[in-house]
């Protein structure tokens, strides 16, 4: 068989399986199937890869799978079929960029191959699901115990029973990721949509889409931005329209799915998640160069392009950033001591969230530029221009959401469940693992209680959407939230694709990585909630 792609040959699957022989049964069919495709191609090195008969995906996935898989007989046999794809004479690719993160140094995170027995079950059960190890998982792992969790809560979205098909569901997630040109989620479920047979003219834009699924880009585009003017007309808009309304279990899907990753393409940017090996930007079927990466990868913004401006840890006098930790532990004393003598009055304490709130909209970081949409992600969805708007600038005032009138605990739980069962329960048992993690350390310090801290973080993010807890002070946010961390908080969770690395430095600069990952499941979550407190309660409206 001559040209064409090759994906047909090829199958996967069974590198997934936990059984070693079937294993080893699928990568020797892999085997045959590239060496012989290897030998029918002229052995030109000038030729460009795209013209190896769709040899380049496959050669891409094994260098994936010989870096990245739990099992360590199909890293080996990966490698092995790449060696001797070379020895015919034809260019394999090779890894660009340092590791899962732009942000964190490949030596600080787990390594795939050297993992302990319980992170290897979880990698090997990860593998077995998604049929990859991604760059999201190789992170998040620092907290293992929420890992589980959101693991099973996503496999639970995607691919169990549902209300909605499994291609409407990665397209939903295409177009969620688009909002904030999350061209690395968006690949990952590119991939996906096809897999499980989804229409490719739909990936040329959301017009190409059925009229129902068109009919989700506004409620898309609220979510993202400004959910706070999600209103029951809204709702009643998607389940009324003819032939192409959704059924209420459809729409929470929709929805539980939208708000899903909305949040985890902030963990995207706040993290610095590289694309995956595998992916475009992930590898290169160019040569070493004599520097070892050439000029094009640098302007490209892969590989060392951030390591141009020095990490600013490295270089800050670290008895100032010692410093740095002493008073907020400091601060976090003195509050509690106030807590214990003395409280506001309710009047007060609706006046210090107003002002936080306030606050919040002029927290922008220095580096605040419009950026473009690029191309191939922006065509998934319609209005680029509409973006996050803070609550009264350009004249819009939002009333306040107070939690007692509407929680999560108290209604939204309960409404997730009810129609779209089970999935109200994973999602409330991932809230309380990211709110309730700890491991009573802060930085260089042992048996510290967080809880007020991250419940300043919790609540900070809340404040920034409008919604308020009457039992809370806001004026403890001011105190234990410095002016950097804010910076990154916003810009994670109202616009992600301007997370920059610099940020990422800048703020907490004596705290280990994996606290600063911890931060970032904090506002994952925070803002899922958010977003879903305001999508539920017009739902509620629209229902009673």
């Amino acid at each position: 068989m001559e040209g064409g792609p090759m994906e047909g040959e090829v199958r996967w699957d069974g590198l997934c399986s936990r059984d070693a022989a079937a294993r080893a049964a699928a990568l020797e069919a892999i085997a045959q199937a590239v060496l012989r495709r290897g030998r029918s191609v002229p052995s030109d090195p000038l030729l460009a890869p795209a013209a190896r008969d769709g040899l380049s995906p496959v050669l891409a996935r094994l260098l994936m799978l010989s870096k990245r898989c739990p099992f360590p007989d199909v890293r080996e046999k990966s490698e092995a079929i790449l060696g001797r794809v070379q020895e015919l004479g034809i260019r394999i690719p090779r890894p660009l960029g340092h590791g899962p993160s732009r942000f964190i140094p490949e030596k600080e995170m787990i390594q795939v191959g050297s993992e302990g027995t319980m992170m290897h079950t979880l990698f090997a059960d990860c593998f077995a699901t998604l049929g990859r190890l991604d760059n999201v998982t190789l992170v998040m792992v620092f907290h293992p115990q929420y890992l589980e969790s959101f693991l099973k809560t996503q496999h639970y979205l995607l691919q169990m029973d549902g209300p909605l098909p499994l291609h409407y569901r990665h397209y939903i997630g295409i177009m969620a990721a688009a909002r904030h040109q999350c061209s690395y989620l968006v690949n990952l479920h590119v991939n996906d949509f096809l897999h499980v047979g989804g229409d490719p003219k739909w990936l040329n834009g959301l017009e190409n889409a059925p009229q129902k699924l068109q009919n989700l880009g506004e409620l898309n585009k609220m979510l993202a931005h400004r959910p706070w003017l999600i209103t029951k007309e809204h709702i009643e808009h998607l389940l009324k329209t003819e032939e192409n309304s959704w059924s209420l279990a459809e729409l929470i899907h929709a929805v539980v799915l939208l708000t899903h990753y909305h949040s985890l393409a902030s963990f995207t940017f706040g993290c610095g998640i590289s694309p995956e090996i595998d992916c475009e930007g992930g590898h290169t079927f160019r040569p070493p160069s004599v520097s070892n990466y050439c000029i094009c990868d640098i302007t490209n913004g892969y590989h060392a392009a951030e390591e141009i401006h020095a990490s600013p840890t490295g270089s800050i006098p670290s008895t100032e950033s010692v410093c740095e930790v002493e008073a907020l532990m400091e601060k976090m004393k003195q509050l509690q001591a106030c807590r214990d003598e003395e409280e506001a009055s309710q009047e007060e304490m609706a006046t210090r969230f107003e002002r936080e709130k306030r606050e919040s909209m002029f927290v922008c970081s220095s580096e605040d530029e419009e950026s473009a949409p690029t191309r191939d992600v922006s065509r998934h969805f319609e209005d680029t221009s509409y973006g996050y708007k803070d609550f009264s600038r350009h004249g819009m005032h939002v009333p306040t959401f107070r939690v007692q009138d509407y929680s999560w605990e108290d209604h939204g739980y309960s409404l997730v469940n009810r129609l779209y069962p089970d999935v109200g329960q994973l999602l409330d048992e991932k809230f309380h693992i990211a709110y309730n993690l700890t491991y009573n350390t802060m930085a260089m310090h042992k048996d510290v209680d967080t809880s007020m801290l991250r419940r300043a973080i919790w609540n900070y993010i809340h404040c920034m959407f409008g919604i308020r807890y009457d039992d809370y002070d806001y004026g403890e946010i001011n105190q234990l939230l410095d002016r950097s961390f804010k910076v990154y908080i916003k810009t994670v969770v109202c616009t992600p694709e301007k997370t920059t690395k610099r940020m990422y430095d800048g703020f907490w600069r004596q705290f280990a990585h994996s606290e600063k990952v911890h931060v970032n499941l904090l506002l994952v979550e925070a803002r899922m909630q958010a977003e879903l407190l305001y999508a539920l309660r017009a739902i509620t409206r629209y229902m009673t």
